[in-house]
């Protein structure tokens, strides 16, 4: 099989990993040193440590797998096309591709061939060769195959950027039934033997800076969501465990996209549960920046997230009681909680109000979304709160992306012609009335 036939089926079976994010790491070429930059700007987009756009050729080593997860249209029984690089393959079109301009770095990943450390093997020989032979310099992130072992794992760690490994399902009982060949021991091992090394690099760095660097942009993982019954509140402190056990840098969330008929799975016309990822990564957000805790955003009597509210808003009307804070005295925790106000504009209403009293125009000057923060704040002035009527708080808060049950955002599929339009710029939508006057009633 030729090399571009092999490009094609790999790149295709690589579609549905998301996590394809870089973040914090600062690899220069420089001048005669090697070719490629992980920090410079740059078939997969990511940003840099310092927040530049770069692109990445995203890839399966092979598409072989002796696994059958039934969710994965890869999957040992699924009869589709299949091919493998051999590692001198992938390095050297990663480095044609550098080239010509077309990608700045490598996202790699495989199905597990023969063993895990055989797959691992061979994605390490693929990195050993840009980073030896070609003396590529640009970022790389490698997926790290559960249940290879830790010194295989070390050895991934040091030559790529980032790293990662798949849980998969949120639940131990969903994993054995959707994926027999995986277990949570083996999946959680190569994330703890990851953190183990990055710390451990750490504390060689201090000591040495030319200590080699283990995985310096971190490591992350991703969930399927939508293929088990768990709920949004099993997610997502499922995923605060795992922020605060390894030092994870990023826990993905990637809708469940039906490509296989299984009785163990939705249906093939299931529709991808794209505004339950969004919601979760709303919540994964507030978790990392705004101080939130799990427990905070959903808890055992509310285990889902509200459709037409973000996890932010939906907060905040349910602890009405705590508003209206004054600005010019809360303090940053409470700042971070207030709708309309995010951590760029907490930080600067904390340094500007040391030499002034903050008015609603200096807010608004600073970044604030007025339009949500108003019903929760004080201002010089604005000294009594303003008079909330439920109807009018809700409405400016629900959130202008959900259709109903749907949402609009840059996505892969086409979008359905099905969805009700609503126009928020004249006559809103019957149903959204409806779900104003449902919610106003229910807070």
């Amino acid at each position: 099989m030729e090399v571009m036939d092999k490009l094609t089926i790999l790149t295709d079976s690589a579609k549905y990993d998301v996590a394809c994010t870089s973040s914090g790491s600062d690899r220069s070429g420089g001048i005669g040193k090697g070719l490629g930059n992980a920090v410079a700007a740059g078939i997969c987009h990511s940003f840099s440590a310092d927040g530049r756009c770069i692109s990445l050729l995203k890839v399966l080593l092979s598409n072989h797998c002796i696994y059958d997860c039934r969710y994965c249209v890869n999957r040992a029984s699924n009869d589709v096309k299949r091919a493998a690089f051999k590692p001198e393959e992938l390095a050297e079109l990663t480095i044609q591709f550098y080239r010509r301009n077309y990608i700045e770095g490598l996202f790699i990943s495989s199905g597990v061939m023969k063993s895990p450390d055989y797959t691992m093997e061979q994605m390490i020989r693929v990195l050993e060769l840009l980073r030896g032979k070609y003396r590529f310099n640009g970022y790389i992130h490698a997926k790290a195959i559960p249940g290879a072992s830790e010194g295989l794992v070390r050895k991934l760690g040091l030559l790529a950027d980032r790293l990662s490994v798949n849980i998969e399902l949120p639940s131990e009982e969903s994993l054995k039934r959707l994926a027999p060949n995986k277990t949570k021991a083996a999946i959680l091992a190569p994330m703890q033997s990851i953190a183990g090394g990055i710390t451990q690099s750490a504390n060689e760095l201090a000591i040495y800076k030319h200590a080699p660097k283990f995985a310096p942009a971190g490591h992350a993982t991703q969930m399927i969501i939508g293929a088990s019954p768990e709920t949004d509140y099993k997610i997502i402190t499922l995923a605060q465990g795992l922020y605060r056990k390894y030092s994870l840098k990023r826990v993905f969330f990637s809708a469940y996209i039906p490509t296989v008929e299984d009785s163990n799975l939705p249906s093939l016309d299931t529709r991808p549960p794209l505004l339950r990822e969004h919601r979760l990564y709303q919540a994964d957000w507030l978790m990392r920046f705004y101080r939130f805790d799990a427990n905070e955003i959903l808890n055992e009597e509310n285990q889902n997230f509200n459709p037409y509210l973000d996890p932010k808003c939906n907060w905040a009307l349910h602890n009405i009681h705590l508003f209206p804070i004054d600005v010019n005295r809360a303090p940053l925790e409470m700042l971070l909680r207030v709708p309309g106000i995010g951590p760029k504009s907490a930080e600067r209403i904390v340094m500007a109000r040391r030499s002034v009293n903050l008015s609603l125009a200096g807010l608004k000057r600073l970044g604030v979304v007025l339009k949500r923060a108003q019903y929760f704040i004080l201002a010089s002035d604005l000294t009594r709160g303003m008079r909330i009527e439920r109807p009018n708080v809700v409405r400016a808060l629900i959130d202008p992306k959900t259709h109903g049950y749907g949402i609009e955002q840059l996505s892969l599929f086409a979008p359905d012609k099905q969805v009700p339009h609503i126009d928020w710029g004249g006559s809103t939508h019957a149903a959204i009335e409806e779900a104003v006057k449902c919610l106003a009633s229910s807070f």
